[in-house]
């Protein structure tokens, strides 16, 4: 993924065809300086007392990212900038809201470990910027670098990191799922062991759905896709028992973004280009592939929603733009894989690359793309990245 990111941003700055664009209406409402205000925002928004938050990973007075607010008319401010060290480092999840009290991940920092990079954390942040770090991340059969979303569920959060968990694949671990309490009170249950099991849940996070926990893998599911398996979707109890659902083929691999529950039937995307759906006993089915070209490619988002659709991101494809990969695209797409592309982005002023997952407020769609936006002092050249928002 990250090697996506890089080539998004320095860039000017696949299957069934998609029905043609809809006339939606689409502006960038900020862009990023990679100053104080931060660059790069991969994370999700989230609606919170008439504002929007989010963070950026890269950015702020020291690089090491930012959580930020900014009004639908694109008026923002930092409400934190992280200082890496003991404090955290590159958030790249989304925030979640409790009581009133913001709850979010770093992947590095909290520490020395990991290679002196920091092994990642908890935090918690107030809207007005009083930050804490509730948990540091130790490596080894500890959970590294969580970059999912955290699950609110009674009194503890639950996410993923993507390696950790032990010493396989490669030496780093294969990822984990964790909870930890505000508290700070922390417990690994489950990590993932490669091979047959999964490993790598990058930045898919979990889903409840009667006290088992859903979620997907990046790898693992087998010695495919090169040997190190083309992902998982899998099921795992608070208590450690864990069941691969279905195991991904080279038609369909990498799963990315997550699932969503529509009807106790769970949707998800895939890096190679298929929506899919797969249900509890694993009965899976691949309803629409992207084509590239003038439809999406590289759905890293997870979906969301709205009214029986669902709409997501991909992180190219929509034209020709962008050194000929496209610059990416919001989409649309029916529980039947009838997929509609409602904006494709052109790669200048108007953004680059969406990666993250979409938010509905009142009918209207925001999200963030890690590049474009019109200032040209992020890697290598490239732009900084945007908050849009998309009227269907």
């Amino acid at each position: 993924m990250l090697k996506s990111i890089l080539a998004a941003c320095a860039a000017a700055v696949v299957f069934q065809m998609a029905a043609p664009a809809n006339a939606a209406t689409e502006r960038a409402i900020y862009d990023f300086k990679n100053g104080s205000d931060g660059a790069l925002p991969l994370s999700q928004l989230i609606a919170m007392g008439g504002l929007l938050y989010g963070a950026t990973e890269a950015g702020g007075p020291t690089h090491s990212g930012t959580v930020f607010a900014v009004t639908p008319k694109g008026v923002e401010h930092v409400v934190y900038a992280f200082n890496g060290g003991s404090d955290g480092e590159a958030p790249r999840a989304g925030l979640i809201d409790v009581g009133g009290l913001l709850y979010g991940t770093t992947a590095y920092g909290g520490g020395t470990g990991c290679g002196g990079a920091g092994c990642g954390t908890v935090f918690s942040v107030t809207p007005d910027g009083t930050e804490k770090i509730v948990y540091a991340f130790q490596g080894g059969d500890d959970g590294y670098q969580p970059g999912a979303t955290l699950l609110r569920v009674g009194g503890r959060l639950y996410g993923t990191t993507t390696d950790g968990g032990g010493t396989g694949c490669g030496g780093a671990g294969c990822g984990t799922v964790f909870w930890v309490t505000p508290k700070g009170k922390e417990k690994v249950i489950h990590a993932f062991a490669g091979g047959s099991d999964g490993s790598q849940p990058e930045n898919a996070g979990v889903i409840d759905v009667g006290g088992t926990f859903y979620g997907t893998t990046v790898y693992g599911g087998g010695t495919a896709c090169g040997g190190n398996g083309c992902g998982t979707v899998y099921a795992v109890t608070a208590n450690d028992q864990e069941n691969i659902v279905y195991a991904f083929s080279g038609n369909a691999s990498f799963p990315y973004g997550g699932l969503i529950d529509v009807d106790g039937v769970f949707y998800g995307t895939t890096d190679s280009g298929a929506f899919y759906s797969v249900t509890t006993a694993g009965a899976e089915n691949t309803l629409h592939v992207f084509d590239g070209g003038s439809d999406g490619a590289n759905p890293y988002s997870g979906l969301i929603d709205v009214g029986g659709t669902l709409y997501g991101t991909t992180d190219s494809g929509g034209g020709s733009g962008c050194n000929g990969e496209g610059c990416g695209t919001v989409y649309s797409i029916t529980t039947a894989g009838a997929e509609s592309v409602v904006y494709a982005f052109k790669g200048g002023n108007d953004g680059i690359g969406p990666q993250a997952a979409l938010l509905d407020v009142n009918g209207t769609l925001y999200g963030t793309t890690v590049g474009g936006g019109g200032q040209v002092d992020c890697f290598a050249g490239g732009s900084c990245g945007t908050v849009f928002r998309v009227k269907p």
